[in-house]
């Protein structure tokens, strides 16, 4: 004989038939299952189909609340990646040899400002309140820009974006650890910087709710104009051994020629159009606009701030950096295999031998 089920599977047994349907068995001639009986049928589902919670027209059963989940997937990997932001911050804080490099950053900044004396040209404000106010963009555009390729470099020569690829929504919560690390890392770099400035050297802070609020966002554009551009740039460098040499000489040049330690108006027109194709003579001259009185403006090429010139320089970046960012991780990503983990390990291991 065979079994039937309530989903209308046959199954063979000793030689009786039997129903499971949570209810009991039947064994009597012509009974429910048994050849000449009515044909056995499930049982309605409370809710019918169609219904949360019913089955589909399939007879798969639904979860409650399908519809209103389809968004469940992008706040798990939000999740995934805030916490992951979380554990490598402790993992930060925890490590006084990469806090000390953040810390380095701001004592060159302090002994900058107090080492200048003289006003900017044209106006009664303090050349230290320029240079601070100009590293403190220079500091945010440095994490962004030197920190985060560096550290998208390391990580995949040490295995991590090969272990993205067998982790569902790894990628996306990656991003998402990194964002809040640098954000969180850049934040309080600039409060570290501007609240120790204003104590040991008379640094600038915001005047007023304006000021603040400019602060405010001309930090944040700014660091979404060079956070998606350094993981772009992060996911064709070679190694971490060549990323620093190949992205610092530029920062550096980019530090001199856009107005960051001492009035732009001072350098020739041409590196002053070339500065202004990047963002951070715009990061500078915001920030300026923030920690600084409207005097200032006599020293910018403009003899204004140009706030919208900034947001829209900055917004520029951003969406260029986006655009660059996805895809080239992506590439990066896809190209990454065992036995090319395992051939740049080799090859780390022959230099260092080498180097001894």
């Amino acid at each position: 004989m065979r079994r039937t089920n309530v989903t209308g599977e046959a199954t063979a047994t000793g030689g009786e038939a039997r129903i499971s349907d949570g209810t009991g068995t039947a064994d009597e001639p012509g009974g429910p299952g048994r050849a000449g009986g009515p044909p056995t049928t499930p049982p309605p589902h409370p809710d019918g189909p169609g219904q949360p919670g019913g089955p589909d027209r399939h007879g798969q059963p639904q979860h409650p609340g399908h519809l209103s989940r389809a968004g469940g997937p992008n706040r798990r990997y939000w999740r995934a990646g805030f916490q992951r932001g979380r554990i490598e911050l402790s993992h930060l804080v925890h490590n006084p040899r990469e806090m000390s490099g953040h810390l380095i950053n701001v004592v060159v900044a302090l002994a900058l400002g107090g080492f200048v004396s003289r006003t900017v040209p044209g106006t009664q404000v303090p050349m230290t309140h320029l240079t601070i106010a100009g590293f403190a963009a220079y500091l945010l555009f440095q994490v962004g820009l030197l920190n985060l390729p560096q550290i998208l470099v390391t990580e995949r020569e040490e295995g991590a974006l090969l272990r993205l690829r067998a982790t569902p929504g790894g990628i996306p919560a990656y991003l998402v650890a990194k964002s809040v690390l640098v954000v969180v890392v850049a934040l309080g770099t600039l409060a570290v910087l501007l609240g120790s400035a204003a104590l040991l050297v008379d640094g600038p802070l915001p005047h007023g709710p304006g000021g603040w609020l400019t602060l405010l966002w001309v930090t944040a554009l700014g660091l979404l104009a060079v956070v998606p551009l350094g993981a772009a740039i992060g996911a064709v460098l070679p190694n971490p051994r060549e990323a620093l040499a190949l992205i610092m000489l530029p920062s550096m040049a980019l530090l001199i020629t856009s107005g960051a330690v001492f009035p732009i108006t001072s350098l020739p027109v041409v590196v002053q159009k070339v500065a202004a194709v990047f963002p951070l003579k715009w990061m500078a001259q915001g920030l300026r606009s923030a920690l600084l009185p409207d005097a200032a403006r006599a020293a910018e090429p403009a003899g204004s701030w140009e706030l919208p010139m900034v947001a829209l320089v900055l917004t520029a970046w951003a969406v260029i950096g986006f655009l660059l960012a996805v895809p080239l991780l992506r590439r990066a990503t896809r190209r990454e295999s065992g036995s090319r983990l395992t051939e740049r390990h080799r090859k780390a291991e022959q230099n260092g031998a080498g180097a001894a």
